[in-house]
């Protein structure tokens, strides 16, 4: 069976189940794909449901079993539920990163951490789930413990439910990830950033990029914060607005950068992938300063083609795992 028919057969019965607890229990759907996904992982549907919804949930589990399928697939079918839901759902918040960006930033991950045999990994903006597990399933070679923080609980159920039914080690945080966090210094931070405006100016004045007139960019904040929980010489994979160092409070956020950060990259995402090209991304890739950190003579900067022109990828890809060859490698 082809990769893709495994995941329209998840999706399927994910959906069909979802719907159905979705109906019966007057859920939103979200809250009830996380019902319907805790049932699949722990093999059992809850005695309380009433007794018809039971018939159709055990028919519909029938037609699967979870533990044949690869976590690629699995983390597909659940991240497509996941959209539906979020259609339904008004929350400005609930959106996924693109899975050719979350693939991406699994492949850097990856390149960075070449020689490293057991990893730490942190998404302080966790959402579902679905960028942090898109990339552990590129680290199949490695021992991989990670750790996400979600002030949403839906989302942070989700990404529960994601983790567990991958089979993927992650400790999850319900709570506001700029408040002190209590996860232990990682190798990486991965993390897509919510844009906008932190509204708790009391809690913003502990960081450095803490703009004292009106409220502090979370974003900025978001980085700051992930930084302070990367072990030395770790490195920070941030998918970042475009106007990052134009806006204004860019000089603030550029000069804490100086003091704490090296610039290892900036790649700037396809605008296709985007609803509009104020809303467009960059992968912002900086090193924790300390011993060990490497000073590339050049920071890898590109600009992406579309995901689709092949060519055009290609190009770019050899660009960096050039640099990669001739900056990274040939310091470590």
């Amino acid at each position: 069976m082809s990769s893709f028919k495994d995941v329209e057969k998840l999706f399927v019965v994910l959906d069909n189940t979802a719907t159905a607890i979705k109906d019966k229990l007057e859920l939103p759907y979200l809250d009830a794909l996380v019902e319907s996904g805790e049932n699949l992982f722990f093999q059992e549907i809850p005695k309380e449901y009433p007794k018809e919804l039971t018939a159709v949930l055990t028919d519909e589990y029938k037609k699967v079993n979870v533990t044949e399928f690869g976590t690629e697939e699995t983390r597909k079918a659940f991240q497509l539920a996941v959209l539906k839901g979020m259609k339904e759902a008004v929350q400005p918040h609930h959106a996924m990163t693109p899975d050719a960006v979350a693939l991406f930033a699994g492949y850097l991950v990856q390149k960075f951490m070449k020689k490293s045999e057991n990893l730490t990994l942190l998404d302080p903006v966790v959402g579902s789930g679905n960028l942090l597990t898109a990339v552990m399933n590129q680290l199949k070679d490695k021992e991989c413990v990670s750790f996400g923080v979600e002030v949403d609980e839906t989302l942070l159920r989700l990404a529960w439910v994601n983790a567990n039914i991958q089979k993927h080690k992650v400790e999850l945080f319900h709570q506001d990830v700029i408040k002190p966090l209590y996860a232990d210094p990682v190798d990486v931070v991965v993390a897509d950033l919510p844009v906008g405006y932190y509204p708790d100016d009391e809690t913003a004045k502990a960081f450095k990029v803490y703009e004292k007139e009106g409220h502090t960019y979370a974003h900025h904040l978001i980085i700051e914060q992930g930084v302070n929980h990367l072990k030395e010489s770790g490195i920070g994979i941030f998918i970042v607005p475009n106007n990052l160092f134009e806006s204004e409070q860019a000089d603030l956020f550029k000069s804490w950068m100086k003091e704490t950060v090296t610039v290892l990259g900036l790649l700037q995402l396809p605008e296709s992938l985007f609803k509009s090209s104020v809303h467009a991304k960059s992968i912002l890739i900086l090193q924790k300063n300390g011993e060990g950190a490497i000073k590339p003579k050049q920071a890898m900067l590109a600009q992406l083609p579309s995901f689709s022109n092949k060519n055009g990828l290609g190009n770019v890809m050899e660009q960096i795992n050039e640099w990669f060859k001739t900056e990274w490698e040939r310091e470590k």
